[in-house]
């Protein structure tokens, strides 16, 4: 059976926060989510793309 470990700080687990050792970890993946913290990259999107009434590529 292998431990998981804490994506944050590398220490062990706990159940109720899992994957993460504590809430405070758990909190902080969320905000970094929230506030755009983790991207995947990838092409620019053009300002006048999604909402536009201009038609895609």
């Amino acid at each position: 059976m292998t431990t998981v470990k804490c994506p944050i700080c590398d220490q062990p687990a706990v159940a109720e926060y899992k994957p993460f050792c504590s809430s405070r970890h758990r909190d902080r993946d969320l905000l970094q989510w929230l506030g755009e913290g983790y991207r995947i990259p990838g092409r620019a999107i053009s300002q006048t793309g999604l909402d536009s009434a201009e038609d895609p590529d």
